[in-house]
């Protein structure tokens, strides 16, 4: 295949070569904390798995992840390329034989959501994932597991060093900064790509075959606040919810689970009222695609108010969990005595924080007439969190229907413009619309019943793709997503059931040895 857009990564290292070092192999520690993965089957795909676990790659901090694949495509004498944006792509001639076969692009990000527990002393930056095996499904400790999409990376690594599979062209792309905003798939050039036939790697539910996803804009609120002393006669409170399950914001938005910045903001709307307690903090969530798991108040009360707060909190407790018996049992709203605070927000920004947090609508906005049990648009109220001045809420929007998206989006910011808020909306994504006439949607379904006597599910997905983006700029290719099954994606609940990585990793072949010529 000739070089296209792309600046080749020169290597002196031969097909089979011996001094390949990965960063796992400097990590003795981790690789013995890690060392059940390593003894999973299919065995290639688990060690790929196992050694993407042991280094750092949160969004935007790609680097050592991204070396690592180069290095890797290097010591397998492939031809190795990276663009400009810092994906990388490597291509693998057919075997024997499969030389007329359609090219494939076989596509994952190699960047993860980074949370943790609050008591989880864990750094994204610097520290590998430990992770553990435990009742059929590979966990991490108290942070996310980046099986998404770390699986999918692992999958495409056994098959690049792979000797004893058949298939046609090949062309493995690692793309970046998924999870934070799509910059990878944004910035990749028409051209880069020769492959006929995307297989997307990145979705998280065996025996679902995704055709289509939403596309997805955000919604970031700004607006500034004065400090003023701490009334005299106050005493000061820490107000946290935890035990949320937290999840992605386009899977999970659909499950009835709790959101932390709604319900922390519902106590502080009734306290407010009849306690008169002043804020000095909210601090919510973290991440624009994850619904909030956390929040945290730090206020102040009148001393005389002190017991009827605690009570307070202690029966809005009893009410929240009873109201979210089902989907959220770990559900917990805590209060305890904290350090005096320095300051508390003037009553004005006060009210307006907390009005409008309570008006902000937050999950599914609308089912899909099209398609049954289908979310159609949603929103996520993902962040609220305070700087030196300034109150700055993050928001998401998703919608399969680019006009419903739009008007989510309003939606959102018409609350926050009722209190004088500055807002920024991204540019945003384009979902990725079925086609009814896929090859090798065809090709994967009849696959996926040959090989496991049952019949997938074709259908669309919630959650953003990178697929609308990669087919915006190659509009010819032909396009599937699928995956094994991952469970609490973007929270520290993420896992991935290890008996459906063997059927990814069977269909994927199978797949692969199926495509039809050109």
């Amino acid at each position: 295949m000739k070089l296209n857009k792309g600046k080749k990564i020169s290597s002196r290292v031969t097909r089979h070569a011996s001094r390949f070092i990965t960063f796992a192999s400097h990590n003795s520690n981790f690789n013995t904390m890690n060392e059940d993965i390593y003894k999973l089957e299919p065995s290639r795909i688990w060690h790929y798995f196992g050694e993407i676990l042991t280094i750092p790659r949160p969004s935007k901090k790609e680097e050592r992840i991204a070396k690592y694949i180069v290095d890797f495509g290097n010591s397998q004498g492939l031809e190795t390329l990276r663009d400009e944006i810092g994906n990388v792509l490597i291509r693998k001639p057919a075997t024997a034989g499969m030389e007329k076969i359609k090219a494939v692009v076989l596509q994952s990000h190699i960047d993860m959501v980074g949370e943790k527990n609050q008591d989880k002393d864990h750094d994204f930056d610097r520290d590998p994932i430990e992770a553990y095996v435990e009742e059929g499904w590979v966990k991490a400790r108290d942070t996310t597991l980046g099986a998404d999409c770390g699986i999918g990376m692992a999958a495409q690594l056994a098959i690049l060093e792979a000797r004893n599979i058949q298939h046609g062209p090949i062309e493995c792309l690692f793309t970046v900064d998924e999870e934070t905003g799509l910059t990878g798939a944004f910035g990749l050039k028409p051209g880069f790509l020769q492959g006929e036939i995307l297989l997307n790697l990145d979705s998280e539910d065996d025996g679902l075959l995704f055709i289509g996803c939403a596309g997805g804009k955000d919604t970031i609120v700004e607006f500034p606040f004065k400090k003023e002393t701490v009334p005299a006669g106050s005493a000061t409170y820490k107000i946290s919810v935890t035990g949320l399950k937290g999840g992605h914001s386009g899977d999970d938005i659909e499950k009835g689970l709790g959101n932390a910045n709604k319900i922390l903001n519902r106590a502080l709307w009734n306290a407010t009222a009849q306690f008169n307690i002043r804020i000095s903090l909210f601090d919510g969530g973290n991440l624009r695609n994850a619904i909030a798991r956390e929040a945290f108040a730090v206020v102040t009360v009148p001393e005389e108010n002190q017991q009827k707060l605690a009570d307070y909190i202690l029966d809005f407790e009893k009410i929240i969990r009873t109201e979210y018996k089902v989907t959220e049992p770990d559900l917990s709203v805590k209060i305890k005595a904290a350090d005096t605070a320095s300051h508390v927000i003037e009553k004005k920004t006060q009210q307006q924080l907390i009005n409008a947090v309570y008006a902000c609508p937050h999950g599914v906005i609308a089912m899909s007439a099209d398609i049954p049990d289908f979310v159609e648009t949603s929103t996520n109220l993902a962040s609220v969190k305070m700087n030196e001045d300034t109150i700055i809420i993050t928001t998401s929007q998703r919608s399969s229907v680019e006009s419903a998206k739009e008007d989510v989006c309003d939606m959102v910011a018409s609350v926050f413009r009722l209190i004088d808020a500055k807002i920024t909306q991204s540019d945003g994504y384009p979902g990725w619309s079925p086609n009814p006439n896929s090859e090798i949607v065809d090709i994967t379904a009849k696959l996926y019943k040959k090989l496991f006597t049952e019949e997938p599910r074709v259908l669309a997905v919630h959650a953003g793709l990178e697929c609308g983006l990669i087919g915006d700029k190659y509009p010819d290719m032909d396009m599937i997503s699928f995956g094994p099954t991952i469970r609490g994606a973007h929270s520290p609940d993420e896992r991935l059931e290890i008996s459906t990585v063997q059927k990814f990793w069977e269909l994927t072949l199978r797949v692969l040895k199926e495509i039809p010529v050109r």
